[in-house]
């Protein structure tokens, strides 16, 4: 199976604040909001969703492609990825800015306020699928997370010329994004994968009902936080799969593309999708209990042993063969 996944390329830069901002906020006065936290910690991680989600199938084995753009700085990147199973070759380098930043704080409640400096992603419309698919053989799945707008519009529109299966994973530009151009990354997708909010959200800006939706796409993919994830889409019954039990939260970001790497890598071993979402949750359950996205370690019958008790033998069993 091969997986394109295209999307930012960035540096996390995370602190905690021991607070809570809701304690700070005054409603009536949002519109002149001026605030500053004193802060923990600072965590300098190496981030962007398209690496993350890469990061996690290279640790289940797989070599996906990473598509994006970044600055002269991503050397030591690149060579960290590569070291880990993922295919850097068809990443754009600018000669004129630096990676992506990502700053974000989180509080004691796990809420969080986070900047986004684009720099070098602007540079990701430029990036053309097809010579990609030349080198690596024609996709069997792109998956089209957040990145420079125009660079989601352009992947989306050509995969739909070539056709080429895609993932419609828009995320964090759905706040910035309007009705039309939402309906665009949209309409014809695979799979959909949003969190709970962004669900409402795609909701709200398209003007389609969730029927509206999932007659769009292939299958839905909503994320519920530590209620899990439900999946739903045309011609299936939803499905509800509980989170990983007995998790010890340390540090949110990273955690849905954790997810969605560990949902590409089961149904590259081609298990229903269930077993797909169980898998995506135990991936995502060692995000959240480490600092950074690309931080976690286990072995493979670490994680098969960890499946096996959220969710049972069976569950185990099915994915055992393809981490031995």
């Amino acid at each position: 199976m091969s997986l394109l996944i295209a999307g930012s390329i960035a540096t996390d830069h995370l602190m905690t604040f021991q607070g809570r901002f809701a304690d700070s906020l005054v409603v009536e006065q949002l519109d002149k909001i001026s605030l500053s936290f004193l802060v923990d910690g600072l965590e300098i991680r190496r981030g962007g969703v398209a690496p993350n989600i890469c990061f996690g199938l290279g640790m289940l084995g797989l070599r996906p492609v990473l598509v994006g753009a970044a600055g002269e700085d991503f050397a030591d990147y690149r060579s960290w990825l590569e070291r880990h199973g993922v295919d850097c070759g068809s990443v754009h380098i600018s000669s004129t800015q630096h990676t992506a930043r990502f700053v974000c704080t989180t509080d004691s409640s796990q809420a969080q306020f986070a900047s986004f400096y684009a720099g070098a992603m602007s540079e990701a419309r430029n990036v053309e699928l097809a010579p990609i698919a030349a080198r690596v053989g024609e996709p069997d799945l792109v998956l089209v997370g957040a990145d420079d707008p125009e660079a989601m519009q352009r992947h989306t529109e050509e995969c739909r010329q070539r056709g080429y299966p895609f993932i419609a994973d828009p995320s964090q530009q759905l706040a910035f994004s309007q009705g039309e151009p939402i309906r665009g990354l949209i309409d014809g997708a695979t799979y959909l994968f949003s969190n709970e909010y962004e669900s409402h959200m795609i909701e709200q800006k398209t003007g389609w009902s969730p029927d509206e939706v999932r007659a769009r796409v292939g299958t839905q993919v909503t994320t519920l936080g530590k209620d899990g994830v439900r999946i739903s889409g045309r011609d299936r019954e939803t499905l509800e799969i509980p989170a990983v039990p007995g998790v010890r939260a340390v540090e949110p970001t990273g955690v849905g593309d954790a997810f969605r790497a560990g949902f590409l890598a089961a149904l590259h071993w081609g298990v229903d999708l269930e077993q797909a979402a169980q898998v995506g949750c135990t991936l995502a359950a060692y995000v959240v209990e480490t600092v950074g996205t690309q931080e976690y370690t286990f072995t493979r019958a670490g994680f098969v042993d960890r499946v096996r008790e959220a969710y049972g033998d069976a569950a185990g069993d099915a994915i055992a063969p393809h981490l031995s």
